[in-house]
């Protein structure tokens, strides 16, 4: 007999008017119960009941009238069919204080007609841009769109989580000031808080307001560059993709444009996505995406309060990678709770209790296995004989923690701003040409947010062997975008002290100058740097020292886990140069962050930045070396 998992989702719409494109299916496992059908088989029923709509919007908003409530939707907005002045309102809403009734998605996760949109409306099916879309016009993958799309949201979001950290510090100095007496100061300040809005749905606003949804229109099936089991921190995050058209509705419809299109007698498909809590998650909860459904019947009935309540019943298309209930839940990338779980464990802290938490080492690969050697772990770069460093910078006079940007003199280095926010223990707000942090001559303690990357390893990170490309590491937590991982370490060296280095893989020259200037082909970022810091920077930059960087760190025999990281076309962090003991651009701390929101497991990888035949051998030949990263845009050479 079939397992099957029965759902109730809201919704009040017809399903002949409009057809759902994708659901959302939340907190299943919290939800689901286990019972048994009439007909004997097992299944899984989850009960969602009357549900109203004010239950669906913050406290703020339960009353205010429904066309002063905000909406987020991606969809264009003013659609071909919704024009301005219509009395059909952009959302799925109804009038103000209306019930929404459930309806009820009965998933048959039995093996079905794989088949897809065998429909005679070809001008539909055209309309709404089902092709082959794998690659644009600049070259870039679907893949590599969605991850870029993904970036500029972050970005945006960081940035409103910092306006917003900055509104409530104002808010809480005026409560201080204010008498507690004094009601009508303490009214303003309630007043201000509350017209706050949260800062992934500014992120989407303001995505929307720039153009910058990936797939604006409404699609049927799959969206390009989203595979099953891809997954998603927020809605936010399916919104701005266009994979979900509102980051409030759990099911998605196509649209009055799309009438004449029903899931079942054209085998319209649905994608669904499955979302439920993670404790290993940044922000709590984790969306993965299930695969296409069809439509296999549907109908009306008269729910317990008079209302009619639309019932389907949905089989999984065939062909698709399997993605069961249980495997929502990280059984594709169950990590461990402790290194005692590992398989493969050769060594149980590659840094001999250097660092704040230990680092394993797993090996199944060779036979027998062997730990990583050839190196000696050190946590700190071990500074060459003629290296000397430079004295230390003055610093600022905040005490206990950096507060107020305006008055802090290592802010104002960063462009009078910080570059971090306090959110999530400290999260870079978007890559930039260098960072200052507040260093050992700073009024403030190690708590203040402008030292982030000094605050050591965040993450359970593990080193593994593959079969390819020799060691690797991932982390055993989900990391959020923008947060610090390590820092890369080794023999802080004179590159002209370099010998013969082309067997040595793991030097990394510190070319922060070059990159704030774009030479050589690197990536200039526009960073928010101030004038005074530019003109500190210049006065200690030569002509020698712009056409190559001086300084590099030889990790080959003495560094850290950094060493351990591997390169990718396709990568998941990102090189960012510190100031903070010094303000000597030339010597700078070099720091991996991450670049995007990474789940549990997954390996993390930086671009190496080799340009193509740069390196050369003993012989004086051009050295080649294949690239075994997988990524999609795979460039199919290191160097």
């Amino acid at each position: 007999m079939e397992n099957q998992s029965l759902l109730h989702l809201v919704s009040v719409q017809n399903p002949l008017a409009s057809s759902p494109s994708s659901v959302i299916v939340e907190d299943l496992v919290s939800l689901e119960r286990k019972s048994v059908t009439k007909s004997g088989m097992h299944a899984t029923k989850i009960i969602s009941g009357e549900v109203f709509q004010e239950r669906r919007c913050s406290a703020r908003l339960q009353n205010r009238p429904v066309k002063e409530k905000p909406s987020y939707s991606c969809e264009k907005k003013v659609h071909d069919s919704v024009k301005k002045g219509s009395k059909r309102a952009k959302t799925n809403h109804r009038n103000e204080g209306s019930k929404v009734h459930a309806v009820s998605l009965k998933f048959d996760e039995a093996m079905g007609n794989g088949d897809v949109l065998k429909s005679s409306d070809e001008d539909l099916v055209e309309k709404q841009g089902i092709g082959n879309e794998s690659v644009s016009a600049e070259g870039k993958s679907a893949y590599a769109r969605v991850k870029d799309t993904l970036r500029i949201f972050n970005s945006h979001y960081l940035h409103f989580v910092q306006e917003e950290e900055q509104r409530c510090k104002k808010v809480d100095t005026n409560d201080t000031a204010k008498s507690p007496k004094s009601k009508g100061g303490n009214m303003h300040a309630e007043d201000i808080k509350r017209s706050s809005k949260r800062p992934d749905l500014k992120a989407v606003t303001k995505m929307i307001d720039d153009h910058a949804i990936l797939y604006p229109e409404k699609r049927i099936g799959d969206i390009p560059g989203i595979d099953v089991g891809h997954q998603f921190f927020s809605r936010a995050e399916m919104c701005v993709i266009g994979f979900h058209g509102h980051w409030l509705n759990g099911i998605d419809y196509m649209g009055q444009a799309y009438s004449k299109l029903n899931n079942m007698e054209h085998e319209v498909p649905v994608r669904v996505t499955r979302g439920h809590v993670s404790v290993n998650s940044y922000c709590g909860k984790v969306y993965t995406y299930d695969g296409l459904y069809k439509v296999i019947h549907y109908w009306a009935e008269k729910g317990v309060s008079g209302y009619t309540v639309y019932k389907y019943r949905l089989r999984r298309l065939e062909g698709q990678p399997a993605l069961t209930t249980d495997q929502v839940h990280f059984t594709r990338a169950q990590a461990p709770k402790s290194s005692s779980e590992l398989r493969g464990l050769v060594c149980d802290d590659i840094s001999g209790g250097q660092e704040n938490m230990c680092i394993p080492a797993t090996n199944l690969v060779d036979d027998p296995p062997v730990p990583p050697i050839g190196y000696v772990y050190r946590k700190s770069n071990v500074i060459s004989e003629s290296v000397k460093l430079p004295m230390a910078a003055s610093g600022c006079n905040c005490k206990g923690s950096c507060v107020d940007p305006k008055s802090c003199a290592c802010a104002r280095l960063n462009g009078s701003d910080f570059p971090y926010v306090r959110k999530d223990g400290g999260r870079l707000v978007q890559a930039k040409a260098i960072v200052f942090e507040c260093g050992p001559n700073c009024g403030c303690g190690p708590s203040c947010v402008n030292r982030t990357s000094q605050k050591g390893l965040r993450y359970r990170l593990e080193v593994f062997r593959t079969p390819k490309k020799g060691w690797a590491v991932r982390s055993w937590d989900s990391i959020p975008s923008g947060a610090p991982i390590c820092e890369y370490t080794g023999v802080l060296m004179r590159t002209d002290e370099l010998e013969d280095n082309s067997e040595n893989n793991f030097i990394f020259e510190i070319d922060c100058l070059q990159t704030m200037k774009g030479l050589d082909g690197r990536e200039r970022r526009l960073g928010d740097v101030s004038k005074h810091a530019n003109a500190h920077l210049e006065g200690t930059v030569d002509k020698k020292t712009e056409s190559a960087p001086e300084f590099c760190i030889d990790a080959g025999s003495v560094g850290n886990i950094a060493r351990f990281i591997n390169h990718s076309c396709q990568p998941n962090l990102f090189v960012q140069c510190v100031l903070s003991s010094h303000h000597d651009i030339k010597l700078a701390r070099v720091m991996l962050f991450a670049a995007d929101n990474i789940p549990p497991l997954q390996e993390l990888a930086y671009d190496y930045g080799y340009a193509l035949d740069s390196v050369m051998g003993p012989d004086g030949n051009v050295k080649k070396m294949v690239c075994y990263c997988g990524a999609v845009d795979c460039r199919k050479r290191l160097y």
